[in-house]
């Protein structure tokens, strides 16, 4: 008879109730599950699939009492359409190039990050992060992560992404940029650059995180076209409504592939 091992259960928790980060007023609550073990990187893949984010080793989606307004949103690689002022930064950062590198920190990149967030996130908590805090965010993962430096015809560092390579697409964890090239628009290109290097690869997605229409600073992932966002527990293409402007989502949902279809648990 054939022994089939155990495989460990997967146990998940709730955060207890903090602010927002995004919407003053409001109460952050997260459910959160630990990335170890040989089945990180499946379980990565299907709880990315399903809405969650990765933090260290540690994956989250935000479960807030009476709230949805952080939706999962990912951008179809393949199909992307540039608009006016996304086609203008091709021109703009044509000396600009993307290198995939270990998941390794750097002084260097360092640097960059405190400058971006004195300037961006003043106020925030990672304005007070040490080297070794940085380190840690980037190097302590349990799944296949790199980090894309973007640098000029210079060699000087403009901006750096720390991003994972899951089986569907790449998932841009966090960014950061030189603040005082407004003109570049870095972050903007970052996703660009990202979708450009989804494409090469097959890769049909590229995630983007929580989508969240209400907040200025977490807005802006709507611009990026066609994406898909996660409503109800299925992925819908995302469009504007012709009447009003606004931005909606349409009734069909996105075909999915078997893996999608599988559940995160």
């Amino acid at each position: 008879m054939l022994h089939r091992p155990n495989r460990r259960p997967q146990f998940f928790y709730t955060t207890a109730p903090l602010p927002c980060p995004y919407l003053a007023g409001r109460t952050e609550r997260k459910i959160v599950t630990e990335l170890t073990g040989s089945d990180a990187e499946a379980l990565h893949d299907r709880l990315s699939r399903a809405g969650f984010r990765r933090s260290h080793n540690i994956a989250y989606s935000p479960v807030c009492p009476g709230c949805n307004a952080c939706i999962p949103i990912r951008v179809q690689a393949a199909n992307v359409e540039l608009n006016r002022a996304q086609r203008k930064l091709e021109r703009i950062n044509a000396d600009v190039r993307g290198a995939e590198l270990p998941a390794r920190a750097t002084a260097e990149q360092f640097a960059l990050f405190q400058r971006y967030q004195q300037a961006r996130h003043g106020e925030g908590d990672m304005a007070a992060m040490g080297f070794y805090d940085y380190r840690a965010m980037v190097e302590d993962t349990p799944i296949t992560t790199g980090m894309v430096e973007f640098r000029d015809g210079a060699d000087a560092l403009l901006g750096a992404c720390l991003t994972d390579w899951l089986s569907d697409g790449l998932s841009a964890v966090y960014s950061f940029f030189a603040p005082e090239e407004t003109r570049r628009s870095l972050g903007t290109w970052a996703i660009l650059w990202l979708a450009a290097r989804a494409r090469a690869l097959n890769l049909p997605y590229v995630y983007l995180g929580y989508w969240v229409p209400e907040s200025r600073k977490m807005s802006y992932k709507s611009r990026f076209r066609p994406s898909e966002v996660l409503v109800g527990g299925i992925w819908r293409v995302l469009e504007e409504q012709p009447a009003d402007g606004q931005t909606t989502t349409v009734a069909t949902p996105t075909p999915s592939s078997p893996r999608e279809r599988e559940t995160a648990g």
